[in-house]
């Protein structure tokens, strides 16, 4: 196989990658503080250029009526009533000065000349800027609002001649163009008097309200709309305020006025959009670096593929031979399954073959006592004595009894085991094993201590199977005491957190411990023992889940335990009791 991408090659992409989001960072970073700093210092520049437009139209119709207070022709028609050429000349004059609108009133307030024709006869008493005009000897600016609610910006004085007061004259100053031309360069512009009231806005509605009430009137974006904003946008500075849902910068600047100020909105978009034009840039140069390593990459991975190509071929095969062997070895278990199931079965053989000689002897006794007795119980019947002689006849059907009995175990023990467990009394097993090896224990001289709980001790288990690993430990335990004057067997039964069943003897002990459970080996001379029963019972007690451990007592002699899980975990642990 061919050898994958080099080290340095995925550390290369690593490092472009990282290095393009660390260049990508700080240049949106320094670029959005600088181009934001530039667009608010345009905001800036912007806003005394419209408040110097602002003040110059205020100052250019501030000396109109000062220059029209003293002209003879008015003072003579206010003098004389006659007003029929008093419009003609507001109007040659408002052309001449390009003021929005020229009035005339006479002392009772009544415009009597004026360069809109429907404002001749208006009465005008109440109107702010006749009021002011009367109490002030000087020009008064007024802002007032009329009936649409646009503010209206007049420049008014008294005309007085002789020391008597005729009448006002009211020069309208035309501030609106200014706000049409504001509209067109920002997002949003506003005047505020020394109150606070916005007199001036691009926004109609907000013309009589504060600014914060103005904000309110286009309200601010909800918490939701304000996410997917810092999710569109993350890297813009922090928004003075919003302006139709966006987020705008709020610049300000103070007219020499009567305590006006201008404010201006803004928008982050130029910003952004001058940002994101960079931005392009950096990606697209970064892009092309990665798109001329993943040629590289890709050219080394279509010559990987043509190797691997050429070793499909003999990997198919390999696979082909691998699914064969997997199939001859399920085959080969599954005949050692039952070659194990027979070398089981055949060790049960062969120690009933062993224990055939005294199987036998057991059943001459009987057979020689029913003779006797036979015997008896005729002579009996002979001299007329028939009650004794059925005595005779009842010990006959008790060794009948006792003969069948032990048949019957050797025929259980003979069947061969099945592969299902269930709940099984240990102590039973043990009593089972004991009884058919009862024979080979009698031929011999041993003393066998037999400890069990009073208690039953449940374990799932396969009755015969497990009888049978008792009766190959008995049986070891009988040949390693077979040279021993005082030969001892102890077999002790345990419930604790797990069911023990151990064989204790006093041989000589087990000189390899390590080999003791391996097939075929044995310490017996040839002829007297396969070397397998040992390790027919482990695997035996494995399938019940549990496990059969050797070792060596500390006073001589060998120890086999054999551990199996409890059928019942909550039973408490029963005295053993000693027999």
């Amino acid at each position: 196989m061919q050898p994958t991408n080099p080290w340095w090659l995925r550390s290369a992409v690593v490092l472009i990658f990282l290095t393009a989001l660390a260049s990508i960072w700080v240049t949106n970073s320094w670029l959005t503080e600088r181009f934001a700093e530039n667009t608010r210092v345009g905001a800036d520049l912007r806003l005394a250029l419209y408040t110097g437009n602002l003040r110059s139209e205020l100052d250019r119709n501030e000396v109109v009526p000062l220059l029209l207070a003293r002209d003879p022709a008015l003072i003579g028609a206010l003098n004389s009533n006659d007003y029929s050429t008093t419009s003609a000349r507001l109007i040659a004059a408002q052309k001449e000065i390009g003021a929005a609108s020229i009035r005339l009133l006479d002392a009772s307030g009544r415009t009597v000349g004026s360069t809109d024709r429907y404002q001749i006869g208006t009465n005008n008493v109440a109107s702010p800027y006749y009021v002011e005009a009367l109490r002030s000897r000087d020009t008064v600016f007024t802002a007032s609002t009329t009936d649409t609610g646009a503010y209206e910006f007049n420049h008014s004085r008294a005309i007085i001649a002789d020391g008597k007061t005729l009448g006002v004259i009211v020069v309208g100053a035309d501030l609106t163009q200014l706000e049409r031309s504001w509209s067109g360069i920002a997002d949003a512009v506003v005047v505020t008097d020394s109150e606070g009231a916005i007199i001036l806005s691009t926004e109609p509605r907000w013309r009589g309200l504060t600014l914060e009430q103005a904000l309110e009137v286009r309200s601010a974006p909800s918490a939701i709309q304000r996410a997917f904003q810092v999710t569109a946008d993350w890297t813009s500075p922090p928004a003075d305020a919003y302006l139709r849902g966006r987020a705008v910068m709020q610049n300000e600047a103070r007219i020499a006025f009567r305590g006006w100020k201008m404010i201006s909105f803004t928008t982050y978009t130029s910003t952004r959009e001058r940002v994101n034009a960079v931005l392009a840039l950096e990606i697209m140069g970064f892009a092309m670096l990665l798109a001329a390593t993943f040629w590289l990459l890709s050219r080394r991975a279509r010559m990987q593929s043509v190797a691997y190509m050429r070793e499909s071929a003999d990997l198919r095969a390999l696979n082909a031979r691998l699914t064969r062997e997997i199939a001859e070895r399920e085959r080969v278990q599954k005949e050692l399954r039952v070659a194990e199931q027979t070398v089981q079965q055949s060790s049960k053989l062969a120690a009933l073959g062993e224990m055939s000689a005294g199987v036998s002897h057991e059943l001459n006794q009987p057979l020689a006592a029913m003779k006797t007795y036979l015997a008896g119980a005729r002579l009996l019947l002979q001299r007329g004595r028939p009650e004794e002689a059925l005595s005779s006849f009842q010990r006959i059907d008790d060794l009948i009894e006792r003969m069948g009995a032990i048949t019957r175990q050797l025929k259980s023990y003979a069947r061969k085991g099945g592969e299902a467990v269930e709940p099984v009394d240990l102590r039973a097993a043990v009593s089972s094993a004991l009884t058919m090896m009862e024979p080979q224990l009698r031929s011999r001289t041993i003393r066998v201590t037999r400890n069990v709980p009073r208690g039953r001790v449940m374990v799932m288990a396969d009755r015969i199977r497990l009888e049978q690993v008792i009766i190959n430990l008995l049986r070891n335990a009988v040949d390693a005491v077979r040279d021993r004057r005082d030969a001892r067997i102890e077999i002790t039964v345990e419930a604790g957190a797990h069911a023990y069943v151990s064989v204790r003897d006093n041989g000589p002990g087990v000189s390899d411990l390590e080999k003791l459970f391996e097939p075929f080996w044995t310490t017996k001379k040839p002829g007297e023992g396969t070397g397998l029963g040992l390790a027919i019972s482990s695997t035996i007690v494995a399938d019940f889940g549990g496990r059969l451990t050797a070792r060596n007592d500390s006073e001589g002699g060998a120890v086999f335990q054999v551990e199996l899980p409890l059928h019942r975990p909550e039973q408490p642990r029963a005295p053993l009791a000693a027999e």
